[in-house]
């Protein structure tokens, strides 16, 4: 099963890396096995193979889910409890983990790791349908450069519907900004990609 979560991770010099990821993760059949899978270009993949820990935050902030698709945002965090690392401080949970095993092979790493704290501070009640139509905006804007601009195009006038039956003003707000973002740019696929970017 496929989790959307905020990846953070830090790197030799402490600085904080924000991801928005998709971990595999089964909390009810294994609730402290979680796997990675970054490309081996991006600051998450560095920053874990040289730590060997990181931080999954769960959160039903959209907003997060959107600043960090296309750009390395630094909400507020707090220190991790177990693991050198930061836990995003309006989490509703988060869970610290230590890096089993790694498979480096091109172009996607795999990484397990195991789940050594993990805490709450609310509960997570749930996305709304406009939630979910920012996280699949969020999804296609790291992804400019593989996707047909008449697909992009559609989908959004699609899941404008969505937002403008269902948004409150957080998912309004991540909206407008992944809009005025994919308006920006283009058509992207004309262009070189950007290896360091850390959108997964």
């Amino acid at each position: 099963m496929i989790i959307e979560a905020i990846v953070t991770t830090i790197d030799a010099q402490g600085a904080v890396n924000c991801a928005p990821m998709g971990v595999e993760w089964d909390p009810a059949a294994s609730p402290n096995a979680i796997v990675f899978k970054p490309f081996l270009e991006t600051a998450t993949y560095r920053n874990i193979t040289a730590t060997n820990v990181a931080v999954v935050n769960i959160t039903d902030d959209v907003r997060v889910f959107a600043e960090a698709a296309i750009s390395n945002p630094q909400p507020p965090t707090v220190p991790a409890s177990v693991v050198r690392g930061v836990a995003l401080a309006g989490c509703c949970s988060w869970r610290e983990v230590t890096v089993t095993a790694i498979d480096s092979t091109p172009p996607r790493s795999r990484i397990d790791t195991r789940v050594v704290h993990h805490g709450t501070n609310r509960d997570f009640i749930g996305f709304n349908r406009a939630a979910a139509a920012v996280l699949e905006t969020a999804i296609y804007a790291t992804r400019l450069h593989l996707l047909e601009r008449g697909f992009i195009e559609t989908e959004l006038a699609r899941l404008q519907v969505i937002i403008d039956k269902t948004a409150g003003p957080r998912e309004y707000e991540a909206w407008d900004r992944l809009v005025a973002f994919i308006q920006r740019a283009g058509d992207p696929r004309s262009q070189s990609p950007d290896p360091s970017a850390d959108r997964v």
